[in-house]
């Protein structure tokens, strides 16, 4: 909820094709979901997640360790944009680009909600602590042993905040003067 006389969040008011850059770099929450090694299955299509990370993606941060220049160096990497985000099938289901191409809002731990990029890894949406290593330490064919399930679901966590979490998001609202969404 947005109080009385206060602007809409951007990403609420905003269609995707209309962000400007700042706002459309926002959107990021920097879960590192994206940045995993993923496997197409030749004959269904369907895309496998692996908790294997592409050879930028720094496992302390869960950001590309060469944002700008990462399309030079991994050749396959993906840049997001509002015309891809409408085609592609693999955003994780807590990409908020996927929830606002289907029309959701952003969830409650998300940075641009929160204020704190702390609480994605709180809820579990980070793939931080999760990776089994880098793309570069594995051979092509151990891929496959490193199929996961977890990339491609929400966390329980995610659905709502833990109570001490819920308390301080709260607090942190108010002191901003404004209701949490």
């Amino acid at each position: 909820m947005v109080p009385a006389g206060a602007p809409e969040p951007f990403w609420r008011v905003t269609a995707l094709e209309d962000m400007d850059d700042r706002q459309w770099e926002s959107l990021c929450d920097g879960c590192g979901r994206c940045c995993l090694i993923k496997l197409e299955d030749e004959d269904t299509g369907r895309i496998h997640y692996t908790d294997v990370g592409c050879r930028l993606l720094d496992r302390d941060t869960c950001r590309c360790r060469d944002y700008p220049n990462r399309q030079s160096q991994v050749p396959d990497c993906v840049r997001l944009t509002p015309e891809i985000v409408r085609s592609l099938t693999w955003l994780p289901p807590t990409c908020a680009y996927r929830l606002l191409r289907e029309g959701a809002d952003l969830p409650w731990w998300h940075p641009l909600v929160s204020g704190d990029p702390e609480t994605v890894a709180a809820a579990g949406v980070s793939v931080r602590g999760r990776l089994s290593g880098s793309e570069q330490d594995m051979e092509p064919e151990e891929l496959i042993e490193r199929i996961a399930r977890w990339p491609d679901r929400a966390p329980r966590q995610a659905k709502g905040p833990p109570a001490a979490v819920a308390g301080r998001l709260a607090d942190a609202a108010r002191s901003r003067g404004r209701k949490l969404p």
